[in-house]
């Protein structure tokens, strides 16, 4: 799971949030101690590589930017070996570059690793320029399911009221 709110732990540092995500793979002692097996430290480093903030692993959470917590977040989501990721609208509190550059690692993951990604989204841009398949639902109902490419400025405003309009 990759979260809106990135879920992170600001006093500790990078490398030890990362490394929450093999928390069910550890003995849970050694965790309380951050004691990690060395493959899952490197494991974690090399996510934390991938993801462009390699030299960060060291710093406390709370001293990074929006995009970099989230892709602290990706690289903790990444230390499961996941089939999956659900991406509870993970670009919603980022400026358009970074949400751009997020949604770039999500689609690398998904197209490198094979890991199907499911992205809750509100800017129909971002739909357009990364979804294979679009699931639109209102008040809880599908109300859409198919090509993103189909869904054009007046069939947004048929899904979510005349009063909707593209943010971005």
């Amino acid at each position: 799971m990759v979260f809106q709110h990135f879920n992170l732990v600001h006093r500790s540092n990078v490398i030890t949030n990362v490394l929450a995500g093999r928390l069910g793979y550890v003995i849970p002692a050694w965790s309380i101690i951050n004691l990690f097996p060395k493959k899952d430290i490197n494991k974690a480093k090399k996510q934390l590589a991938r993801v462009g903030i390699s030299d960060k692993a060291y710093n406390r959470a709370d001293e990074l930017s929006g995009g970099q917590q989230q892709r602290v977040g990706i690289a903790r989501a990444m230390m499961q070996d996941p089939e999956m990721i659900l991406a509870d609208e993970p670009v919603a509190s980022l400026d358009p570059v970074l949400a751009h550059s997020i949604m770039q690692y999500l689609e690398q993951i998904n197209k490198e690793d094979g890991v199907t990604v499911i992205c809750s989204l509100h800017f129909l841009d971002l739909v357009h320029r990364y979804a294979d398949r679009t699931v639109a639902l209102n008040e809880g109902k599908l109300v859409y399911d198919g090509q993103p490419k189909e869904i054009d400025d007046n069939r947004f405003k048929e899904i979510y009221g005349q009063e909707a309009e593209r943010v971005g």
